[in-house]
């Protein structure tokens, strides 16, 4: 899809996360009455997939209860987004709302700085002090400046990094996608080199007609085309399929209320077409192929419906597609299958990757284990010199200590002899010379 300019989409992503604001709020005089303390519950809103998606969500759900700033909202337009006014209103929400955004913004300044020290202490710290606020600059959705109050600078860059961060999220899940098709082929493929000729001949046989079993649908219509919204109208809905009247369908199906249709709205419309193919008794059928082709459905409905980019479908967007030959395609919808979802090519390259990567494992392995081994000597060359450091502390404390070789010399003459291994005369300490008997020695 093509985008506009970067601030534009910001603000209509703001805008499209206020889609229960349709009343023209009550005007206040703050000068003579206090505004009344509104009690602040959690937020109901859907997941984002983002991960500060409780933080975005809690963030709208509290200045949504704000007035002022719920009509400044309402009644906005692209300059006022461009020029940053929308944010700039946030000095006028009421001081309870803003006293609970600064607590929200330490809640997720602390969670911050929580995912930065598990995964330090997952890769391993180095023993130094970190520097939080240097590290905190990667996650781009709160400012950092000032980590205790929610400023200005916070609801931009939250809207900025909202913008952007959703419309990278559907392209991370295809590749997400196509790396588990990836995945399951090459398993597949490794299964087969284990078996014998005759098994594996009955394995690729079974697995082609599955393939061809999966592939033996009905027809699939057009998502967002006529055919497609009457048959819902029809078999869901318990409508006259020749009545069919595409506000009536819109009222039906915007489940909320609010006069669109979110992403969630509109992928419900999808249900009985994916029905056609998945069945998740069978073992043809791989569900999570099927979100994929969810996924697939509701892109191409929001890239010819979805005008204004906001990743919502107005009732004013939903009634002009009514009206555009695309409407009436009759052409059945190409499913998963028969679209090649990756080459031999792209096969090729990602069994080298996992080659890669099982040689990087395998060298670390080598290289942890060659480590371990010199710790292992290391530790038996500092056991070995304990133990010589150990004997010469004793011989040194023998020398130092005369008793000890005087009261060696006392035994050596009560046994007859001297240190030296002279005999002495029993009653005296002076040893005789070698050549002298001594009465009772031979």
């Amino acid at each position: 899809m093509v985008r506009g300019n970067s601030l534009v989409h910001c603000g209509l992503v703001l805008l499209s996360l206020w889609l229960c604001i349709q009343s023209v709020p009550i005007n206040v005089d703050r000068s003579k009455e206090k505004p009344p303390v509104q009690e602040l519950h959690p937020p109901q809103s859907a997941e984002t997939g983002l991960h500060y998606d409780r933080y975005l969500r809690e963030v709208i759900e509290f200045l949504e209860k704000d007035p002022h700033f719920k009509e400044k909202l309402k009644n906005a337009n692209m300059d006022d987004i461009k020029q940053g006014k929308l944010a700039k209103e946030l000095n006028f929400v009421q001081h309870n709302f803003r006293t609970k955004l600064d607590e929200l913004k330490r809640e997720e300044m602390n969670r911050l700085r929580m995912l930065i020290k598990v995964k330090q202490d997952i890769q391993g710290g180095s023993g130094r002090t970190m520097d939080h606020h240097s590290l905190l600059k990667q996650f781009e959705h709160l400012s950092h400046q000032n980590p205790n109050t929610f400023e200005v600078e916070d609801l931009d860059q939250l809207i900025q990094s909202a913008t952007k961060d959703l419309e990278n999220f559907d392209k991370d899940r295809h590749n997400e996608f196509k790396n588990y098709e990836l995945t399951k082929e090459h398993e597949r493929r490794e299964r087969l080199k284990t078996m014998s000729e005759e098994t594996r001949q009955q394995e690729e046989k079974h697995y082609e007609q599955l393939r061809k079993k999966h592939a033996n649908h009905t027809k699939v219509n057009h998502p967002g085309s006529e055919t497609q919204l009457k048959e819902v109208w029809n078999e869901s809905d318990g409508m006259d399929p020749d009545n069919f009247d595409p506000k009536t369908f819109f009222k039906m199906h915007d489940t909320n209320g609010d006069g669109f249709f979110d992403e969630s709205e509109l992928e419900a419309l999808f249900t009985k077409e994916l029905e056609k193919v998945y069945n998740p008794e069978n073992e043809e059928d791989d569900m999570v192929e099927m979100e994929e082709e969810r996924l697939r459905m509701r892109e191409h409905v929001m890239k010819e419906v979805d005008t204004n980019k906001d990743r919502l479908v107005s009732m004013i967007e939903f009634m002009a597609a009514t009206q555009k030959e695309e409407f009436l395609e009759k052409d059945e919808w190409e499913t998963l299958d028969q679209n090649p979802l990756y080459t031999e090519e792209e096969m090729r390259e990602y069994e080298q990757h996992l080659v890669n990567e099982q040689n990087d494992i395998h060298q670390k392995s080598v290289e942890l284990q060659e480590r371990r081994e010199e710790l292992e000597r290391k530790q038996e060359e500092l056991s070995a010199q304990k133990i010589g450091l150990q004997q010469a502390v004793e011989e040194m404390e023998r020398i130092k200590d005369p008793g000890a070789v005087a009261a060696g010399g006392a035994a050596g003459v009560a046994a007859g002899v001297t240190a030296g291994g002279a005999p002495v005369v029993p009653g005296n300490s002076r040893p005789l010379p070698p050549d002298v008997p001594v009465p009772g020695h031979s």
